[in-house]
This record gives structure tokens, sequence and C-alpha cells, in this order.
């Protein structure tokens, strides 16, 4: 009698492994499916637009020269049109403005000052575009260039693409401060199963705008800022039913670092759905919007998300 009892309860078990890995086999497949093409690291600049006149030619370069909603690394090349050589240029402004159907006109998280790398002759910079280009609003960066005593100025319309790697997605979103925010995830690009390095850009909406200044500029440039000694917690989850809500060992929560972005190391134990869980604090420790998710185990059952959380597919 025990003996049968026993089998029954191995026979049990042994189909319920079965059920929970065919499931879970499933899910991988479905994923593979949505995936579709592998993701490339993108790892080589690229021109996205140029400006010639008679004195100077001015090439804007990024990541496969394409702009994406999101984070960008941009970079400036200004040439003698006459030598195509590195112009002797002294400081150079970027600035992205958004103009909406109606005309009203907005900018972005965005480094305005580029620093110049005297070793390559170029000027770099970053950009996070809150929205793509399309029937509700376009974008043109607004460039000048100090070459000796004269400024030069010059207007290009750029198209902005949507961002197709959902490792490098964003939010924005109201805190309970009632103040706008964006964060902008921007490493890894291409994640790997094991611990990686997280990136994001934490920035917020400036109330007051700096209106001594003239033209889009001087209203616009002070938009947007960097957030200054927040935390974000991270709580990564597989939320789909097959996965079973289920999380991984060794996540570190995102700190502000030397350069102004926010570091910190997820797990991927397998590819597939990821939710990334955030709760966003601010320097006193309060909660600036974020939830706390659940961390039962529950195979069948999709997995809760935070109020702020971003999803990844690799």
């Amino acid at each position: 009698m025990k003996v049968s009892i026993l089998i029954k309860t191995i026979v049990f078990y042994a189909a319920l492994a079965c059920v929970f890995l065919g499931s879970c086999t499933k899910g991988k497949t479905n994923y593979e499916a949505e995936r579709g093409e592998v993701i490339e690291e993108n790892n080589e600049f690229k021109e996205v637009s140029n400006v010639v006149n008679s004195a100077y030619t001015v090439s804007i370069e990024a990541l496969n020269g394409v702009l994406y909603r999101g984070y960008n690394d941009i970079r400036v090349r200004i040439k003698n049109t006459q030598t195509n050589t590195p112009a002797e240029v002294s400081g150079l402004t970027f600035l992205p403005v958004r103009t909406t159907v109606m005309g009203e006109k907005n900018s972005c998280p965005n480094q305005y000052d580029f620093d110049y790398k005297s070793e390559d002759k170029y000027f770099s910079g970053y950009t996070v575009f809150t929205s793509e280009s399309g029937t509700e609003g376009s974008w043109a960066l607004h460039i000048n260039f100090t070459v000796g005593n004269q400024t030069f100025s010059l207007i290009k319309e750029v198209q902005v693409k949507q961002q197709s790697n959902k490792n490098l997605n964003m939010t924005m979103f109201t805190g309970v401060d009632e103040e706008q925010y964006v964060i902008a995830l921007i490493a890894p690009q291409k994640p790997n199963v094991a611990e990686n390095k997280l990136v994001a850009g934490i920035y917020k909406l400036n109330r007051m705008l700096d209106s001594s200044g003239k033209g889009p500029a001087g209203q616009l440039q002070l938009s947007y800022s960097q957030v200054e000694r927040y935390t974000l917690k991270l709580d990564p989850r597989m939320p789909e039913p097959s996965m079973g809500n289920h999380s991984s060992p060794n996540n570190k929560d995102l700190i502000q670092d030397k350069d102004g972005l926010y570091h910190g190391v997820v797990n991927y134990t397998m590819t597939g759905n990821w939710t990334l869980n955030f709760i966003l604090l601010n320097p006193e420790g309060k909660v600036i919007r974020g939830t706390e998710v659940p961390k039962d185990f529950t195979p069948g059952v999709e997995g809760r998300k935070s109020e702020l959380h971003l999803d990844i597919l690799f």
C-alpha cells in the first residue's frame, strides 16, 4: 500500500513538473517570436545630418546614424568647408526644440554646452528625446558655435524614431511632489544572461524657465535638470504567468555616480520578458513614485508591476 501511494505521489509531481516546464518552454518560444531579430549593439557613430555653407560644414552624429526616442549620445564635428580640416571652435551649444502642430515649443533633457574632445576633434553631449517625430510635432536642433570672435547659428530639422530596443526604454511621470520626471535607460543595450551593469538618466522638469534670454535657446535650455542624490530601488521580475513572477539574486539599486548618471546591477537569469520594477526616492528617502510588488512565486498567475516600471525584452 505504501509503495503504491509513493508511486502515485512521484507520478503526480512529475506530471506537475512537466506541465510547468512545458509552459516555460512555450513562454520562451513566444518571447523569441516577439523579439524577432537579434538585438545588435550600436557602437559606431554615423552621420545623422549635416549643414554645409561656404565657411563651415557641421556634421551631427549618433550611434548607428539614428536619433531615437530616449537617451542619445551625440557628437558634432565642424570642419572648414574649403580645406576640409577641423575648425578651431572655442565652444558649442546644442538645443533640441520640438514644435507641436499648434505651434507650441518645448525641449527635453539635454546637455546644452557640449564638451570638446581635443584628441578626436569633436564636441560630445547627449539628448533624451521625449517623443518621436510625427504628425503631432517635429524636432529641430538649434546649434551655436564660436570661431574666433564670431558666433554662428544654425537650425536643422531632424527625424526622431521610435526606439525598437526595449532595453533602452524610457518613461515620463508625475511624482507625489507634483514634479514631472523622466527616467531613460542607457545601458546595457544588449544584456547577457548574467549580472549586467544597469545605467539610467533621471531628470526633472524645471517649473521656472529662464525668461531673460532671447529666442528658444534662452527660454528652453533650462527646461530639465538631472536629479541629484536620488535612489532608484530595483526589483526585476518575469511577470508572465509561465514564469511565475520570479526574480533573481544580486541586483543592486541605482545610485548616482560622478558622471551624474545612475548606476546599479540587474541580474537576468534567462532570456525573455522582464519588468524592471522601480521605486524612486528623493535625497530624504521619501517615495516620489513607485510601489512594492508581491514577491510570491506564482506559476500560472501574471505578476503585478510597480506603478513605476519599464518592460524589457531580450
